[in-house]
C-alpha cells in the first residue's frame, strides 16, 4: 500500500503545489452522488447504509450522515471501530462476526453506545455468539444472510433459515433484528430476472418469519443492495409490503465516488431499466500523475502505478494539463491508451499527432472499481473544479 504522507493544506492548485500522483474527488460530482442516492432511497421508502469499506474515508462517513444516511455498513470489526471513533453509531456489519478477538471488539462498540447489527448463517456461530454475548451481558442484534447456492456465505435454502430464527429466538444473548442478502453473488442466463427474484426471497421470507414471531425488534430490517443492482432491490422492497411494518435499507457503497469503468457499466444497465431516473451518479474520483519519460516515438511513461490505482482494469485517460497550467486549457488524451502497469509505472501509447506530450505534463486517470483505489492511500484530496485543494481528508484503511 502507497503511504502519501505530509504537511498539505488547502487552497493549493492541485497542478502547481501537490506531490503526484496523489488521489483526488471532485467536489461537484461528489455532491451530485451524495444527494442522488439518498433521494434514490427515499423515493422507493428505504433507509441507506452506505458500505463503508468502498472508502475508508470518515469524513466521507459525515457527509453521508449528513446527507440522510441511516447508518454505515462495514466488513470488519476494526473497521466498525473505525467509523464508531469518528462518529458513526449505527453500524451494520454484513459479514459474520466470528473470533472472541473480533465478539470483544463488538463488545466494547455495544458498551460504549454503537447500535450494531452483524450477519449470521449457521447454528455453530450463533451458539458462540449466543454464549459470548449472554456471558458480556448484552443482547446482540443479528440479522439471518440469505445465500445462494455457489455464492458466498449464507443460508442456501429457506428452510435452514427458518431453522436458525428458531435458534435465535431461543438465546438469551441473541435477538433476531431481520435479514441480510447480497445480491452481488446471484447469476444466471438473465442475471437482471436473477436478482429480481432473489429480492423477492428476502422479502418473502421476511415475512414468513414475521408471522411465526421470530423476530425480536419491533420494525425489522431487510438489507441488500450493492452498487450495481440496486435499482432492482429497490424495487423489490418498495413493492413487497413492508411499509410499517419492516425496515428496507440499502447498502451500496462505491455510488459515493461511481467510477469509469465496471459501476459505470453498470449504471448504463440501471438507466435502462429506469429511464425516469434520468442522469444517475457522476464519477468523482480520479488519480492524477505526471508523463515521466517520452523513451521512444509513440510511448509515454507516466509515473502511475499499480500501487497508486485500481488494477482490476487498466486506467482510463481522463484529461491532460501542463504543470502549473490552467484549468481552462486542457490538453487532447483523444487516442491515448494504457497498455500495461508496473508497481510505478503506466506505460501509454500515444497516436502520431500527439506532438505536444511534455514530460511533466499532469494526467487525470479514471479507475475501475474504487474500493482498490482507495485503499492505497492515506490522504485524498478534496478539488473545486478550478483544481484547487480544498480540503485533505484521511483515510483509516
Amino acid at each position: 500500500m502507497t503511504h502519501h504522507k505530509g504537511t498539505l493544506e488547502t487552497g493549493r492548485d492541485l497542478l502547481a503545489d501537490v506531490s503526484l500522483p496523489a488521489a483526488v474527488i471532485h467536489e461537484a460530482p461528489l455532491a451530485h452522488n451524495l444527494a442522488w442516492m439518498q433521494a434514490f432511497a427515499e423515493r422507493h421508502g428505504a433507509r441507506l447504509a452506505p458500505h463503508g469499506k468502498t472508502t475508508m474515508t470518515p469524513a466521507l462517513f459525515r457527509r453521508q450522515l449528513e446527507a440522510g444516511a441511516w447508518g454505515i455498513t462495514l466488513a470488519t470489526l476494526p473497521q466498525c471501530r473505525a467509523a464508531f471513533a469518528e462518529g458513526a453509531t449505527r453500524l451494520l456489519l454484513a459479514n459474520q462476526l466470528v473470533g472472541r478477538a473480533n465478539m470483544a471488539i463488538a463488545v466494547a462498540l455495544m458498551r460504549a453506545g454503537a447500535e450494531l447489527y452483524v450477519t449470521v448463517d449457521g447454528h455453530d456461530n450463533v451458539a458462540e455468539l449466543g454464549e459470548f454475548f449472554e456471558a458480556a451481558g448484552l443482547t446482540l442484534p443479528v440479522l439471518i444472510e440469505v445465500g445462494v447456492v455457489g455464492g458466498r456465505c449464507g443460508c442456501r435454502d429457506d428452510k435452514q433459515g427458518v431453522e436458525l430464527a428458531r435458534d435465535i429466538a431461543a438465546r438469551p444473548g441473541l435477538t433476531l433484528a431481520g435479514l441480510e442478502g447480497y445480491e452481488g453473488v446471484v447469476h444466471g442466463d438473465d442475471p437482471a430476472a436473477a436478482v429480481r427474484a432473489y429480492g423477492e426471497r428476502l422479502v418473502k421470507n421476511l415475512h414468513r418469519l414475521a408471522d411465526e414471531g421470530l423476530f425480536g425488534v419491533a420494525s425489522p430490517i431487510v438489507t441488500a443492495s450493492g452498487s450495481a443492482w440496486y435499482d432492482l432491490i429497490a424495487g423489490a422492497f418498495r413493492d413487497g409490503g413492508l411499509e410499517g411494518r419492516f425496515t428496507p435499507v440499502l447498502r451500496p457503497g462505491c455510488y459515493v465516488v461511481h467510477d469509469h469503468g465496471l459501476y459505470r457499466e453498470a449504471q448504463r444497465g440501471v438507466l435502462a431499466r429506469r429511464p425516469d431516473l434520468h442522469e444517475g451518479l457522476r464519477p468523482a474520483l480520479a488519480v492524477y500523475a505526471q508523463v515521466q519519460s517520452l523513451p521512444e516515438p509513440g510511448l509515454a511513461i507516466v509515473a502511475l502505478g499499480k500501487r497508486d490505482i485500481g488494477g482490476d482494469r487498466l486506467p482510463e485517460p481522463l484529461a491532460r494539463y501542463r504543470e502549473d497550467g490552467r484549468v481552462e486549457a486542457p490538453l487532447s488524451v483523444e487516442g491515448w491508451e494504457v497498455t500495461r502497469q508496473m508497481d510505478q509505472h503506466t506505460f501509454v501509447a500515444l497516436p502520431e499527432d500527439a506532438g505536444d506530450v511534455r514530460v511533466g505534463d499532469v494526467v487525470a486517470f479514471g479507475a475501475s472499481h474504487p474500493c482498490l483505489t482507495f485503499d492505497k492511500w492515506r490522504l485524498i484530496h478534496l478539488v473545486d473544479d478550478g483544481l484547487n485543494v480544498v480540503d485533505t481528508w484521511e483515510t483509516c484503511f
